[in-house]
């Protein structure tokens, strides 16, 4: 089965991150055992989802890891005017959810798979595709504490995350905070012997923004990034019963997308003491005054250097000789932090189009990909 009826395949099935992933997983095994490939599932906690490897060439060798995800964004509430789960090619582009992110590497990663079962390889090529990386990159980090057993360590990894095909080097870490503001109820008539947690909330709100400027003014600055400093940024907030009643509980969540030289820890101590700040001129009348700031999920940064050997092999697999650093977050950083390997991101096709309703990869995209991985074939045919 070629690329193209690989992806074919890969977008009819809808593995939005809330749903399962297993018939896509059960194809691709079925897929790679046909080409004399074994796979291991990697299953969570409620056996609906897992992650998939396998290798194809010599166990007691390095391997080269090729990562992509398997899940995707909702289309709910977008205005798409063709089918998402199904591959629509109008001219040059290949319509469809995941096309762009990510499922267009992740079918030539598979083929590439297939292509090396017929090959004599000297080094291993190792397909690493994981679940719930849309909500969090929340599903790669039992393959990644499965790999760390290996008696044999992988070499290096390519994340195949939208790149236009050029060798992406870095992006932010990301920390997820739930911040819940407590007060007193009351009924609105006498709204000023209540505490109303949504004007906590809101004081919080200020008082991060406030901290926001301090960062971008004043912290470090990177200026291979779009924002080239780190961010703090408020995405729902949920409080109140109705208008008559004085709120008793408003919940924030938020995030702070950090570049390498800030200190995740350090920020998160920080918006804990705008937190005290709200909270402390209250105590002595509403003793149950509190602000609480709860950790939901985290992933490391990726900060793989422009002159290391990871970043000039890439480079010859495309033959592209730029870099660059990506805004949107990758397992990346995990593979490179807790496997200590050498990273890349390189894949086909744009964030821009990620996301968005009618989402599209162009056929070029895919063509550029296809060679890489050619590329990539004889390397390992070769030993490097």
């Amino acid at each position: 089965m070629d690329m193209r009826a690989i992806l074919d395949r890969l977008i009819g099935f809808e593995t939005v991150s809330h749903m399962t992933n297993l018939p896509l997983l059960r194809f691709v095994e079925g897929l790679l055992a046909e080409a004399g490939i074994p796979s291991t599932l990697i299953f969570d906690e409620t056996g609906e989802k897992a992650n998939l490897w396998a290798r194809v060439g010599p166990a007691d060798v390095p391997g080269v890891i090729l990562s992509g995800h398997v899940d995707v964004v909702p289309v709910e509430g977008q205005a798409w005017t063709r089918p998402a789960f199904e591959v629509t090619q109008e001219g040059s582009r290949l319509y469809g959810r995941g096309t762009t992110d990510m499922k267009g590497f992740d079918a030539c990663a598979i083929a590439c798979m297939l292509e090396a079962a017929k090959r004599d390889l000297k080094v291993p090529l190792i397909l690493a595709l994981s679940h719930d990386e849309e909500i969090g990159c929340r599903g790669v980090g039992s393959m990644i504490d499965a790999m760390a057993e290996w008696s044999v360590p992988p070499r290096l990894c390519i994340v195949g995350e939208p790149t236009s095909m050029e060798a992406a080097i870095g992006h932010k870490g990301k920390v997820a905070l739930r911040v819940t503001c407590q007060g007193r109820a009351g009924h609105s008539s006498l709204a000023p012997q209540a505490l109303n947690a949504i004007h906590m909330a809101m004081d919080f709100g200020m008082g991060v923004r406030a901290l926001q400027a301090e960062v971008a003014a004043t912290g470090p600055s990177d200026a291979d990034y779009d924002v080239p400093y780190t961010t703090l940024h408020m995405g729902k907030i949920t409080g109140g019963v109705q208008v008559n009643v004085v709120a008793h509980q408003c919940v924030i969540d938020m995030e702070i997308r950090s570049l390498a030289q800030d200190d995740p820890q350090a920020l998160i101590a920080r918006v804990e003491a705008v937190a005290e700040a709200v909270v402390a001129p209250l105590r002595n009348d509403f003793p149950e005054a509190a602000i609480t700031v709860e950790r939901l999920w985290d992933y490391p940064g990726l900060g793989t250097e422009a002159d290391a050997d990871v970043v000039s092999f890439v480079k010859g697999l495309t033959g592209g000789n730029t870099h660059l650093k990506v805004a949107y977050g990758t397992e990346g950083g995990m593979f490179a932090q807790r496997l200590g390997l050498p990273t890349v991101i390189c894949g086909p096709g744009a964030m821009a189009q990620g996301h968005m309703p009618d989402e599209y990869v162009e056929l070029a995209q895919l063509q550029r990909c296809e060679a890489m991985m050619a590329a990539l074939l004889a390397r390992c045919e070769a030993g490097f």
